[in-house]
């Protein structure tokens, strides 16, 4: 368990948020052979009283969770047209201020954001911590990508320049060596430079009550509050905000040195919605800990009777969220038949705690009577790409249902 506050590093009163109970890392499919010695860590967020940073109080050693794991960038069509936007948007940034164009992407996966960037012209270099992706992104996507964890030795003795745009998709939230990382970035960073955050937002994530964005890879859980608190101990600062429905409610820092850049009028609307709503005071978090309790109960109900009325069904979709939900409401293959998957790389493992096979979607030889649908952040594309099924008949339920 961690003794101290993973930003502020002095306060040692974290207060229990949510206890999802012991589970495995969401992301570690396993074969048939791998089930027996499966390992399961502690699974609870807690705020710290003094920043008021969410965060988990246990941490998998990022070498377990990110060496060697199965997620890819690009095989979901609406986050490569996210990525292109945010791209695209950069680039009128970077025109507008006559940077150099280039950028350095922490956490680059696949080199799907990178590719974004170098159809327009840009530099650009990835650093991945997991080398079997590396490779696909060396070897495949032609984005050169070093496959190391980046941190602040890697910043200083493996790169040679600085960077207009700094990008962390979906990773600042990960980050074991976090301030290590930060001192990283700002050595990194352009003086007139801007460092790209996106990260699922704990406002977001609490309305919707998207419990399932809570696992071990998801360290904390940010607010412009915590985030700003975290960038002001290294002499950086949130300029400018924008909202996203990627992930099921994103949000998208732009980051500079301190003093360069004039705050925008949407980042300070956007901060008067998040006092509105109270989410960093305990007596809300607290809210959405009943309404996550309530809401099991509600649909471990509706499945029992799909269960009692013989219907098959099946997970869609095997994102490390999904299996957050399946081992909370203790699922197993009796209830779900199996996980339908599009990721190459998952193809006939087994999910972490749950044991439910995978299976691709181009294998499936029997439709289900309902899909339970655990990527439900990409809701309408799935929606458009199931249209026959629909039509045929096959229900399809959202265990958390956000408007797109």
């Amino acid at each position: 368990m961690e003794k101290v506050c993973r930003i502020c590093a002095t306060s040692s009163r974290l207060e229990l948020i949510l206890d999802l109970g012991n589970q495995p890392w969401g992301n570690g499919f396993l074969t048939k052979e791998q089930i027996p010695f499966e390992k399961k860590y502690p699974l609870r967020t807690v705020q710290c009283s003094s920043c008021r940073a969410v965060q988990l109080d246990y941490t998998v050693p990022k070498e377990t969770m990110f060496m060697n794991h199965t997620y890819l960038s690009g095989t979901t069509k609406s986050l490569r047209q996210h990525f292109q936007r945010l791209a695209e948007h950069l680039n009128k940034k970077i025109h507008n201020l006559g940077l150099p164009k280039n950028v350095l992407d922490i956490g680059s996966n696949d080199g799907t954001q990178l590719i974004e960037y170098k159809k327009l012209g840009f530099t650009t270099l990835g650093v991945e911590s997991s080398e079997n992706i590396a490779k696909i992104a060396n070897d495949k996507n032609r984005i050169t990508t070093l496959p190391n964890f980046f941190n602040e030795n890697i910043a200083k003795n493996n790169i040679r320049t600085t960077f207009s745009v700094i990008n962390a998709s979906g990773v600042f939230f990960h980050l074991e060596e976090l301030h290590s990382v930060c001192r990283g970035v700002k050595f990194l960073l352009h003086s007139d430079g801007i460092f790209v955050i996106q990260f699922i937002y704990l406002k977001e994530m609490v309305e919707n009550l998207a419990f399932d964005q809570i696992y071990h890879e998801h360290l904390l859980y940010y607010t412009i509050e915590s985030l700003s608190y975290l960038l002001n101990l290294h002499d950086l600062e949130i300029f400018d905000a924008s909202k996203s429905k990627i992930h099921g409610g994103s949000l998208i820092a732009f980051v500079s040195h301190k003093g360069r850049y004039d705050k925008s009028k949407i980042l300070s609307q956007i901060i008067k919605e998040e006092r509105k709503s109270r989410v960093n005071e305990k007596c809300r978090l607290n809210r959405f800990s009943t309404q996550i309790n309530d809401l099991k109960n509600k649909q471990k109900r509706i499945i029992q009777n799909w269960v009692e009325e013989s219907k098959i069904i099946y997970g869609l979709g095997a994102p490390v969220k999904g299996n957050t939900l399946l081992n909370y409401y203790d699922l197993s293959p009796r209830e779900i038949g199996c996980l339908v998957e599009r990721n190459p790389l998952r193809d006939k493992l087994y999910s972490p705690g749950c044991h439910i096979p995978v299976v691709l979607d181009t294998e499936v030889k029997r439709k289900p009577d309902v899909y339970f649908v655990l990527a439900w952040n990409f809701k309408q594309e799935i929606l458009n790409r199931h249209a026959e099924d629909i039509e045929r008949g096959v229900d399809f339920f959202f265990p958390i249902d956000v408007a797109e």
